[in-house]
């Protein structure tokens, strides 16, 4: 038995918040959250990790990322010069993801989990490329976040743009993948089938997508993210993006349609109408300059909408702050925004997870899994459940988070990495990256 507790707790469910609250776990469920006196006296030879008056809460969940993006960090590429987005696309990633090795897949997986880890997230979906080596490349994905205890959900990124023989060899790695997670009894692991983006995806490659995804699994894709995806997908097939994938069958409530900067009203309710799950990136949407998605739009459809980070950052309070403003700004309206970009962290990410896994992340409550970080915030003015968001916006960041536990295993505890040698792990990354690095620019 494991009490995580003296601290202010906030459960995510119903707006419960304990002034000096434990949780109490038992193996990786939580057994019960009360008053910290209480539960101390009921399990009195528990394990007893003290918040010191910090923030409690639940792991925070990333519904989209790009492990392999790690190594392109301080990365300068002899020629690059991009002018819009398919220029970065073609200049920088593909241009990366063609020559990563199965090495640099596991120890930038190594490096982002560590940053989850130290970030408070405890839940990841991974959306992976690497086509210079393609058949088991997720194993090393999932053997970093396993050996760190991470939880997540990966998937191969298919696309038509290096030739049939790789595109099917991407197809096959995502069933293989799903068909593994879906006999991993331990719920730490997921499959989907990855999918790049519109543009680069035929309909019979589509089709072969669709034809290798039980029914049971859902499509991670990049969905109108430039402005270039919806005028392709006008002029080879005289209709949007999002109609196009509904005809082939992509569209469903396991789903994840990443980005939808670029989407009309009538794809929004083709969206709603099929329960399909999107997913906001405003830091990514940003610094690649494709323009900000109609997301309060989106949220007032009643679209289940969530937060990623597209590999931007492992912080996700980061990406709330970015989130808060950016659509300020561009609504010139400073009201919105307030209560939508939380509830995607807080509520909808915890709902879209819900759809893969077995029983409840997100949430301090009996029977959910026992994800639950602790961060070191002292509030300078009283908090409660009715301001606890307020807080965390503008008092707290990833580097906030000082223990993080997932599935009832300590990952990190006074901001020290328990799982694994984290000073051994950057050295080999530093090493693996230069070694990418002289490859790209060789």
């Amino acid at each position: 038995m494991l009490l995580i507790g003296n601290g202010r707790l906030v459960t995510r469910d119903n707006g419960l918040y304990i002034e000096n609250g434990t949780v109490a776990i038992e193996g990786n469920l939580i057994r019960e959250v009360g008053e910290t006196n209480v539960l101390k006296a009921c399990y009195p030879g528990a394990e007893f990790i003290d918040a010191h008056g910090g923030l409690i809460m639940p792991g925070l969940i990333n519904t989209h990322n790009h492990i392999y993006s790690a190594f392109a960090r301080g990365l300068s590429i002899q020629g690059y010069n991009p002018h819009d987005f398919n220029d970065i696309l073609e200049g920088m990633w593909w241009k990366i993801d063609r020559l990563l090795t199965k090495e640099n897949d596991r120890l930038s997986a190594c490096a982002v989990y560590l940053d989850c880890i130290k970030n408070g997230v405890t839940t990841v979906f991974d959306h992976h490329a690497s086509y210079f080596d393609i058949p088991g490349s997720l194993d090393e994905i999932a053997y970093a976040a396993k050996e760190l205890g991470v939880r997540t959900n990966l998937c191969y990124e298919v696309s038509d743009r290096d030739g049939k023989a790789k595109m099917t060899e991407a197809v096959l790695e995502n069933a293989r993948m799903i068909e593994r997670a879906s006999a991993d009894e331990s719920d730490m692991l997921k499959g989907m089938m990855g999918l790049h983006a519109a543009f680069t995806l035929s309909d019979d490659t589509l089709a072969l997508c669709k034809r290798y995804t039980p029914a049971t699994t859902g499509f991670h894709i990049h969905v109108a993210e430039g402005p270039g995806d919806q005028v392709d997908s006008l002029k080879k097939y005289g209709k949007r993006i999002v109609e196009r994938l509904f005809e082939q069958g992509i569209l469903g409530e396991n789903t994840l349609a990443v980005h939808c900067v670029h989407v009309s009203p009538a794809e929004m309710s083709l969206l709603r109408e099929t329960e399909t799950m999107v997913v906001h990136n405003p830091e990514s949407n940003m610094g690649n300059a494709i323009g900000c998605g109609p997301v309060i739009r989106l949220f007032q459809e009643g679209i289940l909408l969530g937060l990623g980070t597209d590999g931007y950052t492992n912080d996700m309070l980061e990406s709330y702050k970015v989130g808060n403003i950016i659509h300020k700004h561009n609504l010139c309206d400073p009201t919105v925004a307030w209560g939508e970009i939380p509830s995607m962290l807080f509520e909808n990410n915890p709902r879209i997870a819900s759809r893969f896994y077995r029983r409840p992340l997100g949430v301090l409550q009996s029977g959910a899994y026992a994800d639950v970080i602790v961060t070191d915030y002292d509030p300078l003015t009283p908090m409660d459940g009715g301001n606890v968001n307020g807080h965390i916006l503008f008092g707290m960041n990833g580097r906030s988070v000082v223990t993080t536990v997932c599935n009832g295993k300590v990952l990190m505890k006074d901001r020290s990495i328990l799982v694994a040698d984290e000073a051994n792990i950057m050295k080999e990354c530093r090493l693996s990256a230069a070694r990418l690095w002289k490859s790209i620019n060789g």
